[in-house]
């Protein structure tokens, strides 16, 4: 009788388990088929983003030439950033749905009491960074910002 009960259980925890990865495999091919546009400078200039963030398309307005070279490249910096941000919003949104469709999955711990679950102790990855590589810290500068002399021969030393 215990058995049959256990056996039950773990039935449907396996049916469970397929409706979840389901979902999943569904929500895969929704967030694959995304894109995201964004513009700057007047509707001027126009990008769109894959899912995985890719450029696929740019385009220019016919008053495109109303901008100089400088601002035309702030201006796809711009609406490529945008748009990188709308579908990081867009596969946030797809995620949540997918979280809130999922939670019903039961934890591993609820079976084996004791047992860490494997979703607990995934990390969050960092965001990249959206500034242009110049423009970043250099690691072995002083993060306060402070001025850190070295000396000729340390210098010559690490060029080479």
């Amino acid at each position: 009788m215990a058995n049959e009960a256990a056996r039950a259980r773990l039935e449907e925890l396996a049916d469970t388990v397929r409706e979840g990865m389901d979902a999943i495999a569904r929500a895969q091919q929704e967030q694959a088929q995304l894109t995201a546009t964004a513009t700057a400078a007047a509707g001027r200039v126009s990008v769109v983003v894959n899912a995985e963030n890719v450029v696929i398309q740019v385009r220019f307005s016919d008053n495109i030439d109303d901008l100089s070279y400088p601002e035309i490249a702030r201006a796809v910096t711009a609406a490529t950033q945008d748009a990188a941000a709308a579908m990081h919003r867009k596969t946030k949104d797809l995620l949540d749905t997918l979280r809130s469709d999922t939670a019903r999955i039961p934890r591993l711990s609820e079976y084996l009491p004791g047992m860490p679950d494997v979703h607990d102790m995934i990390p969050e990855p960092p965001r990249a960074p959206v500034t242009p590589p110049s423009a970043r810290r250099r690691e072995d500068e002083p993060a306060d910002g402070t001025v850190r002399f070295t000396a000729l021969s340390e210098a010559a030393e690490s060029a080479w």
